[in-house]
């Protein structure tokens, strides 16, 4: 029977809850429930104790043990309901809300639901943080500072703003005044979506490579056939102001088609995957490859190989 990464992780999260009770359960009536043959059950199980290859990173804490036609399956985190605090479930919601600006208008109805349901349990709750609501932590979280406020808020009124923008490589800031037609979060970032004066152009900028803004005298008019998808492509903001630097990453074949069907890409004919990733921050790429060990191995920029020898040789040492 054939079966993706995706499926696999969709029945590893039924198994875990449904059958870490410390009890025994019928190996036969297991694979009934899931659907699938005993083959495939047993290579779910056989995912879950070696979870330190397959997944990369999978949690430790769960023993199983076959006896027979029989198996049972021991882990404390599962023992009881999860309880989530006031800020949890609105971070939940605050994360559904930013990943529905990344998907398709077919898949925005169930996180709605979603975010019904959680909205539910909110005013539930006599909550540990009483002060706290989603709008406020969405507002924060979200990027609703000052500088996210204003362009927010300049993009509905079509009005003109000054921002000072600080592009990669340069030491300091210069100004440059926009159209902005909306803001867009795109893997990991606040982007604004604008007609730079300057350029002449269609521009995209990181939030957070924007130091102030201020007002400009004057509005403007949005461009009727102008739609957001037109500065995304592949779920990635390509169309910005900075040339986009790219790190490139090799996986190696145990763990590579995890990654692959995250990604919506091929693998290479060795099981290998070699990604181009956006490269915004160098610390997130030397975190990323770290924690999947040897089975990761940054090709370039030099720059980050040389940042990641000089950590690993420092963990060495110490």
């Amino acid at each position: 029977m054939s079966t993706t990464a995706a499926d696999q992780l969709r029945r590893l999260l039924l198994l875990l809850p449904a059958l870490a009770d410390d009890q025994e359960h019928s190996i036969a009536q297991v694979a009934e429930q899931l659907g699938v043959d005993r083959k495939t059950l047993m290579a779910d199980l056989q995912a879950l104790a070696n979870r330190t290859d397959v997944p990369g990173g999978f949690v430790e804490g769960v023993s199983i043990t076959i006896d027979g036609e029989n198996l049972s399956v021991f882990s404390s985190q599962f023992r009881r309901p999860m309880r989530l605090t006031v800020g949890e479930l609105a971070a939940l919601d605050l994360g559904l809300a930013m990943l529905r600006a990344e998907r398709t208008p077919d898949e925005h109805a169930v996180m709605e639901r979603a975010r019904a349901r959680l909205g539910e349990a909110l005013a539930e709750l006599p909550g540990d943080e009483p002060e706290l609501r989603v709008a406020e932590l969405a507002g924060h979280q979200a990027g609703a500072t000052s500088i996210h406020k204003a362009l927010r808020q300049a993009a509905h009124a079509r009005h003109r703003i000054t921002i000072h923008y600080r592009k990669a490589a340069d030491p300091e800031s210069s100004s440059r005044v926009i159209c902005p037609y909306g803001l867009i979060f795109s893997s990991g970032s606040w982007y604004a979506v604008a007609h730079c004066e300057r350029s002449e152009g269609l521009r995209v900028f990181r939030l957070d490579r924007i130091e102030r803004v201020e007002p400009a005298e004057g509005g403007f008019e949005q461009p009727d056939d102008f739609v957001f998808d037109s500065v995304i492509r592949d779920g990635r903001v390509f169309h910005t102001e900075d040339p986009v630097e790219t790190a490139a990453i090799r996986y190696s074949p145990r763990i590579a088609r995890w990654i692959a069907e995250r990604e919506g890409t091929a693998l290479a004919e060795d099981g290998s995957l070699v990604i181009e990733h956006p490269l915004g921050d160098d610390e997130w790429v030397i975190r990323h490859v770290l924690q999947y060990g040897p089975d990761a191995e940054i090709l370039g920029p030099d720059r980050l190989r040389a940042r990641l020898v000089e950590l690993l040789g420092g963990m060495a040492i110490g």
